[in-house]
C-alpha cells in the first residue's frame, strides 16, 4: 500500500492537470494505481474486515455472562444454536465487544487549582517496631496544591480509623478543599467505582462536617492521584532508612514531625516548591474549618463482672458502684469514656498498643481481691511422676498442648497403657512421642505396638521360681486328706448282676 504522502502527491499533480500516463511514468506507479487514487481522492481508503459470520453482541453478551468467561464453552454453544464460526474469530469479537478485558480509556489532565483538592490513600508496611517486624498500615493525607503532608501509622485500618485520622489531620491543618479525591476503597464507597460510585451515607454526613465531598477516581486510572502515589514512595525511601521505632508512639511521633515539619520545609517537584510557603498563598482558596467538629467515636456495650470491671480490647477497665450493670463504652482515638443511663462514670486513656490483660483503675478506685485457682495436678499425675520420673519433660510437653478438659483423659489412657506393656517399652514409646511431638493416646499406643511388632525394645522376662514345690501354698495343698472314691468303685459290680428284664 502506498504511504499517505506519495497519494497526496499524486492528486496534487491530477490537480495540476498533469496526465495519468506521465505521472505514471515519473513516479513508478501504474496507471490502474494512479486511477484508484484519483477517485480516493489522495486519501487512505477506510477498509473494514467484512466477516463471513457475526454473532451479535447482545447474544455473545448473554452467552459470555452465562458461561462465566469460558470462551470454549461459549464456541460450543454458538455451534449449537447453529452458527458456525472458527475459534479464532469468536476470540477477536470478543475482545472488540471489550467483555473479557475493559479497554483502558486515556484520563484527563487536572491542573493544580488552590483550594481544589486533597488527596488521600493507604499502603501496608512491615517495618520492625521494638525489634519486632509489624503489619501496619500508612495513611496520608496530601494537599495537591501546595504539596502539604499528614502521615500516620495504623495497625488494623478501619472505617472508624479513617474518620480519626481525617479528624486529626484536618484539625491540625485547620483548613479542608473542596474534594478529597479516594480510591475506590469499601471504607468510603458503597457500591460502584468510578464517576457510577456510591458513597456510604455514615461516610458521607463525616464530610459534610467539615465541608468537603469525596471523589473516586476511575479504576486503573491511580495516577489520578499521583501525588500521593508519589509521596509514598519518598515514605519508603526517605522516612524509613536509618529510622528506628520504639513504639507506636514513638513511631507515629517521628512520622508526623517528618511529614509536617521536615518536608514542609524543604522544595519539592521541580518548581521548587515549599509546601509552609504555599501553603500561605492558598489559604484564601481553602474552607475554614467550623468552630467545633464532633470527635468520632463508636459505641459498645459491656457487661460489668464480679469484680467491677469490663473487658474491652483485651484490657479490663473497673467501673464505679457497687452493681453489675450494663454500660455502655464510647471508643474515641486515644481514650474510652463509660456512661451508665446518659451519665459518664469514669474516663480512661487508651493504653499503648501491644498491651493485653492488665486490670486498669484509678488510683483511689477501693481494691478487690480476684481469686486465681491454682493449677493441683490430679492423683493420675502424680501415680505416672512418681511410677516413671523419665517421663516429666513429655508429662509437661503434653500438658501444655491439652486443653484443660482433655489432660485427665490423656492421663488416665496413659496409665491404661502402662499397666498393659512393661515399663522400659512404656519410656520407650512416650520418649519416641516425645520426640515426634505426639499427644493423641490412640497413635502413642500404635507406636508401642509397633515397637514391640518389630522389637525396637527388649522385653525383660518375668521371674519364676523354679522349685515350685517349696512353696507355701503347694506345701498346704499336698497335707490335705486325699478323697474317697469308694463309693464309685461299688457302682460297676452293681450294675453287672442285675438280670435283663424278661421278654
Amino acid at each position: 500500500m502506498l504511504d499517505a504522502d506519495l497519494r497526496s502527491a499524486i492528486h496534487r499533480l491530477h490537480s495540476e492537470g498533469v496526465g495519468v500516463r506521465k505521472i505514471a511514468r515519473e513516479l513508478h506507479v501504474s496507471r490502474n494505481t494512479v486511477k484508484d487514487i484519483i477517485k480516493q481522492g489522495g486519501q487512505l481508503p477506510m477498509e473494514r474486515r467484512n466477516d463471513r459470520v457475526l454473532v451479535d453482541k447482545e447474544l455473545l453478551t448473554e452467552l459470555y455472562d452465562k458461561c462465566d468467561g469460558w470462551v470454549q464453552r461459549i464456541h460450543e454453544l454458538t455451534q449449537e444454536r447453529g452458527i458456525e464460526i472458527g475459534y479464532s474469530t469468536l476470540t477477536r469479537l470478543i475482545r472488540e465487544y471489550e467483555l473479557s478485558k475493559p479497554v483502558r480509556r486515556r484520563c484527563s489532565h487536572v491542573d493544580d487549582v488552590p483550594g481544589a483538592e486533597m488527596q488521600h490513600d493507604t499502603s501496608p508496611y512491615k517495618i520492625k517496631i521494638a525489634g519486632v517486624v509489624t503489619q501496619v498500615t500508612a495513611s496520608c493525607l496530601y494537599f495537591r496544591y501546595c504539596k502539604h503532608r499528614y502521615l500516620k501509622f495504623y495497625r488494623p485500618f478501619t472505617r472508624f480509623e479513617m474518620k480519626c485520622f481525617f479528624y486529626e489531620a484536618l484539625l491540625h491543618f485547620g483548613y479542608c478543599c473542596g474534594i478529597c479525591v479516594i480510591d475506590n476503597t469499601n471504607l468510603a464507597v458503597l457500591r460502584g467505582t468510578g464517576q457510577n460510585a456510591v458513597f456510604n451515607p455514615e461516610m458521607i454526613g463525616f464530610a459534610e462536617r467539615f465541608g468537603f465531598s469525596w471523589f473516586a477516581h476511575e479504576k486503573m486510572h491511580s495516577n489520578r492521584k499521583a501525588g500521593e502515589e508519589r509521596g509514598f514512595w519518598t515514605v519508603e525511601t526517605n522516612f524509613f532508612p536509618g529510622r528506628e521505632f520504639s513504639s507506636w508512639e514513638d513511631l507515629n511521633r517521628q512520622a508526623k514531625e517528618w511529614a509536617t515539619e521536615i518536608m514542609a520545609k524543604r522544595s519539592q517537584t521541580d518548581f521548587k516548591i515549599i509546601p509552609n510557603e504555599w501553603f500561605l498563598r492558598e489559604k484564601p482558596h481553602l474552607k475554614t474549618l467550623p468552630p467545633y467538629v464532633s470527635e468520632p467515636y463508636e459505641e459498645h456495650e459491656r457487661q460489668t463482672d464480679q469484680y467491677g470491671y469490663i473487658a474491652f480490647q483485651a484490657n479490663y477497665y473497673w467501673v464505679p458502684g457497687t452493681k453489675r450493670e450494663v454500660v455502655k463504652v464510647l471508643q474515641y482515638s486515644d481514650r474510652l469514656k463509660i456512661y451508665l443511663s446518659r451519665e459518664m462514670l469514669i474516663e480512661y486513656p487508651l493504653p499503648s498498643r501491644g498491651v493485653k490483660n492488665e486490670r486498669i483503675k484509678p488510683p483511689n478506685a477501693p481494691k478487690t481481691e480476684i481469686y486465681h485457682r491454682k493449677y493441683t495436678p490430679p492423683i493420675e499425675e502424680e501415680k505416672i511422676r512418681n511410677t516413671v520420673p523419665e517421663l516429666g519433660p513429655f508429662l509437661d510437653f503434653a500438658l501444655k498442648q491439652l486443653v484443660p478438659a482433655a489432660r485427665n483423659r490423656f492421663l488416665r489412657q496413659l496409665i491404661t497403657l502402662l499397666s498393659k506393656i512393661p515399663k522400659s517399652l512404656f519410656i520407650q514409646t512416650c520418649d519416641r512421642a516425645f520426640k515426634y511431638k505426639v499427644t493423641d493416646p490412640r497413635t502413642i499406643e500404635r507406636i508401642a505396638i509397633h515397637m514391640l511388632r518389630d522389637s525396637m525394645c527388649e522385653i525383660p522376662l518375668l521371674p519364676t521360681e523354679t522349685e515350685f514345690e517349696k512353696r507355701e501354698t503347694y506345701l498346704e495343698g499336698r497335707l490335705s486328706n486325699p478323697p474317697d472314691l469308694s463309693v464309685y468303685q461299688d457302682l460297676l459290680p452293681l450294675d453287672e448282676e442285675k438280670e435283663p428284664p424278661n421278654e
